[in-house]
C-alpha cells in the first residue's frame, strides 16, 4: 500500500474538497484525506489507478496537483492569492467604468449609457470570470459535485444574458445590468483573495514549524590524509550516521547525538518550554532546535523526513484533514446546498414575477439569491477553528493525533494519572536511611549498600550506587542477583549479605513500608527508603483541574501507602493502587462508562489504558508504546500543558459552534432578504465573500484567546 501525499491547488470550500475525495475513492484510493484549507491531499494506493491518470483527472475536475505534500512550501498559497488578486485587479477598471453612466445625469456624456459601450466594458470582466468560475462549476456540475462558483457562475450568465438581449434588441435602459454582472465577478474574486488571506493566517502556527525543517548544515568528512573537512550541505541531504558541527547561533540542522561538546539549546519549537537545555555528551538533539550557547559535533540519527519535527508536522497535518463528529452535519448540508439554493432562485423568480408582474425585478431577485448564499461559510467554520486550534497546540508543544480529540475535551468530567514518570519525575532519589544494629554507623551501611547494589541494574539500585559512590567497596568472594529477592553476596570470611525487598527480612522485622533492607548472617542491619520526586507542576495542574470541577484520580502499580501519600500531598480525590496493566484497563473503562474520562500514562503498562480512555494522554518522555496509543501528547517533558490542551479543545468546539451559527444564520436571513427584494445582487456578492471573512477571523481569535 503506498502512501501519498499532494498538494492541491484551486480549492475553494468544502464542496472542491468532496470532488477531490470522491473522484479518488472512484479511481481506487483508499483512506482519502483532503483539507482544502491547506490544499492538503493524502491517500492510500494498492491497485488503483496510475499516479499520473490521477494526476490528470484532478485537472480535468480544475484543480493542480503542485506535488509531493510539503508544508514548508507556500508557494501554492501564494499563487493562490495571486491569481484572485491579479483577476481583481484586471476586471477592477472595468467594473469602475460601468459604474460611470450614474454620472450621466450630470456630465452629460452619452456614451457612458451606451449599451454598446457598457457591452464593451464587461465583456472582458465576463470572459475572465467565466475562465474561472465556468469551467469550475461545469467540470463539478460533470463530476456530480456542484460547487459554490456554479452559483457565480449563474447569477453573472443571467444578468450578462439579459443584459445582451437588451442591447440587441434595443430595449433601453432598464435591461441593462452590465455592472451588476462584472461587480459580482469582481467582488467574488477579491473575496476569495480576502478568503486566501484569512484562511492562510490560520495556518501560519504549522508553517513555522514546518520552516525550521529547511536549514544548512556542516557536516564533517575526511580527505586522504584522515583530515576533518568541513561541507556546507542542505540538512536534507543529511543521512542517519553523518557527522555534524553545530556552532553557537545555528539551528540544530536535525536530530542527532552529541558526541563531543557541551551546549545550551533552546528547543520552544517542539516543547514550547523557552528556557535552555543543557546538554552534554551521549545527549539527544532534536532537529530545529536553537543552539543558544556553546559548540558540539555530533552523530545524525534520523534524516529529516523522519526526524521528531518532521513527525510532528505531519501529525499536525493529518489531524487538521481528518473531521470531528461536529462536522458531520455541515457535510451533509453542504453536499446538497448548491443544488437547494438553484431550486430557491428558480421558486424566487417564478413566485416574483407572479407577484410584481416584472421580469427584470424577479430575475434580479433571483441572482441575489444565486450569490447571496454561501457554501464555504459552512465548509470553512469547522476546519479553520480546528487549523488555529492545532496550530497553537504544536507551537505549545501539545500534539492531537486526531481533530475529535479536540471536541471531546469539552465533556472530560474525570482525569486519571499515572504515579511514577506521570506526577513523579522517574528520578529516584534516597529519602531516608536507617541502621538498625547499634554498633554499625550510618557510613558503613552505606558503604555495605553500594557494594552489594553497584551489582545491579535495578533503578533503585542505580539511585543507591550514584548518590553513595565510593572506593573503599567490599570486596565479595560470591555475588547473585535473585530475583524478586534482591543481592546476595558472601566474603572470603564466609559472611553473608543481602539488600533487597521485604521478603528477604520478613524474619526480622514486621515494619514491610521500607524499599531496601540490609541483611548480614541474618541480623536486619538498617533499611533504606527512596523517593520519587512530584513534578513541580503537578500540584498547580490538580488544583485547575479542581477548580474545573474534574475528579482526579491516581491509578498506579506501587504499593498502597505510597500512593496514599502522593495523593495525599496532592489533594487527588480517588487512588488505586497495586493495579496491573489488566486491572489498569478495567478500572479505566469502568469510569470511562460512568463520565467521560482522560488517562495520563507514561509506561508500557499504561497503554492498554491509554488506548481504552475516552481521551489518552501522553507524555513526551514516555514508552513508544504510550505515545503510540494515546490521543494526545504533551511534548514539554512535563504535566504543565494538561491545562492548555483541555482549555484549547474545549474553545476550538466553542469557536467551531459559533462559526457554524453564523453560517447557518447567515444563509437563513440572506436568502430570504435577497429573495423579498431588500438585496441588490452587487452587495449580495460583497456580503458573500466577507461571510467567509468573518470566519477566519473568529477563529484566528484562537491563537491569542485566554483559554485556561
Amino acid at each position: 500500500m503506498e502512501k501519498i501525499n499532494w498538494k492541491v491547488e484551486g480549492m475553494d470550500c468544502s464542496s472542491c474538497a468532496l470532488t477531490i475525495r470522491k473522484y479518488l475513492e472512484k479511481e481506487g484510493a483508499r483512506n482519502v484525506r483532503v483539507n482544502f484549507v491547506d490544499g492538503a491531499v493524502a491517500f492510500d494506493l494498492n491497485n488503483g489507478a496510475p499516479l499520473q491518470q490521477l494526476r490528470k483527472g484532478i485537472h480535468v475536475l480544475g484543480y493542480k496537483v503542485a506535488g509531493a505534500s510539503d508544508v514548508h512550501n507556500d508557494a501554492a498559497a501564494g499563487e493562490k492569492m495571486n491569481i484572485h488578486l491579479r483577476y481583481t485587479l484586471i476586471c477592477l477598471p472595468f467594473t469602475l467604468v460601468l459604474f460611470l453612466h450614474m454620472l450621466h445625469p450630470w456630465v452629460g456624456w452619452h456614451w457612458l449609457v451606451d449599451p454598446w459601450f457598457q457591452l464593451v466594458c464587461c465583456l472582458p470582466v465576463y470572459i475572465i470570470g467565466m475562465s474561472y468560475f465556468g469551467r469550475s462549476a461545469l467540470k463539478s456540475i460533470r463530476n456530480g459535485v456542484p460547487n459554490m462558483n456554479v452559483l457565480i457562475a449563474l447569477g453573472a450568465t443571467a444578468a450578462f444574458g439579459y443584459s445582451l438581449a437588451g442591447t440587441l434588441m434595443n430595449l433601453g435602459e432598464d435591461f441593462l445590468f452590465y455592472e451588476t454582472t462584472a461587480t459580482i465577478i469582481t467582488l467574488v474574486f477579491f473575496g476569495n483573495y480576502m478568503e486566501s488571506r484569512s484562511v492562510q493566517s490560520t495556518q501560519k502556527a504549522l508553517r513555522s514549524l514546518a520552516k525550521s525543517q529547511t536549514t544548512m548544515a556542516n557536516m564533517i568528512a575526511f580527505d586522504e590524509h584522515r583530515r576533518e573537512v568541513i561541507l556546507p550541505v542542505e540538512n536534507k541531504d543529511l543521512r542517519t550516521g553523518d557527522l555534524v558541527l553545530i556552532k553557537n547561533g545555528e539551528l540544530v540542522p536535525a536530530d542527532c547525538k552529541i558526541l563531543w561538546g557541551e551546549a545550551s539549546v533552546n528547543e520552544a519549537i517542539i516543547t514550547g518550554e523557552s528556557l535552555p537545555r543543557e546538554k552534554k555528551g551521549k545527549d539527544r538533539l532534536i532537529g530545529g532546535s536553537l543552539m543558544v550557547d556553546g559548540t558540539v559535533k555530533a552523530l545524525v540519527t534520523a534524516p529529516t523526513s523522519e526526524s521528531t519535527l518532521a513527525n510532528i508536522v505531519d501529525l499536525v497535518k493529518q489531524a487538521q484533514s481528518e473531521k470531528p463528529p461536529v462536522q458531520q452535519m455541515a457535510d451533509k448540508i453542504s453536499a446538497i446546498f448548491v443544488p437547494a439554493v438553484i431550486g430557491i432562485a428558480l421558486l424566487t423568480f417564478i413566485i416574483n414575477y407572479w407577484v410584481i408582474k416584472d421580469f427584470s425585478g424577479s430575475l434580479m431577485r433571483s441572482i441575489a439569491v444565486l450569490v447571496i448564499a454561501c457554501p464555504c461559510a459552512l465548509g470553512l467554520a469547522t476546519p479553520a477553528a480546528v487549523a488555529v486550534g492545532l496550530g497553537r497546540a504544536a507551537r505549545r508543544g501539545i500534539l492531537f493525533r486526531n481533530a475529535g480529540s479536540l471536541e471531546l475535551f469539552k465533556d472530560i468530567r474525570q482525569v486519571v494519572f499515572d504515579k511514577t514518570g506521570t506526577l513523579t519525575t522517574g528520578e529516584l532519589a534516597i529519602s531516608q536511611i536507617q541502621t538498625i544494629a547499634g554498633d554499625l554507623s550510618e557510613e558503613e551501611l552505606k558503604r555495605v549498600a553500594y557494594s552489594l547494589e553497584k551489582y545491579s541494574g535495578h533503578p533503585i539500585a542505580k539511585s543507591i550506587t550514584t548518590a553513595w559512590k565510593t572506593q573503599n567497596d567490599i570486596r565479595w568472594e560470591k555475588i547473585e542477583e535473585i530475583k524478586g529477592l534482591g543481592i546476595k553476596a558472601s566474603t572470603k570470611e564466609g559472611d553473608e549479605f543481602w539488600a533487597g525487598s521485604f521478603r528477604i527480612a520478613s524474619g526480622l522485622t514486621t515494619d514491610p513500608t521500607h524499599d531496601v533492607y540490609i541483611v548480614k548472617n541474618n541480623e536486619l542491619l538498617g533499611w533504606i527508603d527512596i523517593s520519587d520526586e512530584i513534578r513541580p507542576e503537578a500540584r498547580q495542574v490538580i488544583n485547575y483541574l479542581h477548580r474545573k470541577g474534574i475528579t482526579t484520580y491516581l491509578l498506579s502499580g506501587d504499593r498502597s501507602a505510597k500512593c496514599e501519600k502522593l495523593a495525599g500531598e496532592l489533594h487527588i480525590d480517588h487512588v488505586f493502587a497495586e493495579q496491573t496493566p489488566e486491572q489498569k484497563l478495567t478500572v479505566i473503562a469502568s469510569l470511562s462508562s460512568q463520565a467521560p474520562t482522560a488517562m495520563v500514562g507514561d509506561g508500557i503498562n499504561d497503554a492498554p489504558a491509554l488506548a481504552k480512555a475516552t481521551i489518552g494522554i501522553s507524555l513526551s518522555d514516555a514508552s513508544q508504546v504510550a505515545i503510540q496509543t494515546a490521543d494526545v501528547v504533551l511534548m514539554n517533558h512535563g504535566l504543565k500543558n494538561l491545562p492548555l490542551s483541555l482549555g484549547l479543545g474545549k474553545h476550538t468546539f466553542i469557536t467551531i459552534r459559533q462559526n457554524l451559527f453564523w453560517a447557518f444564520c447567515y444563509n437563513i436571513v440572506a436568502i430570504p432578504v435577497a429573495a423579498l427584494g431588500f438585496l441588490n445582487p452587487m452587495f449580495g456578492a460583497l456580503a458573500m465573500g466577507l461571510s467567509d471573512v468573518v470566519l477566519a477571523i473568529n477563529s484566528g481569535r484562537l491563537f491569542v484567546k485566554k483559554v485556561v
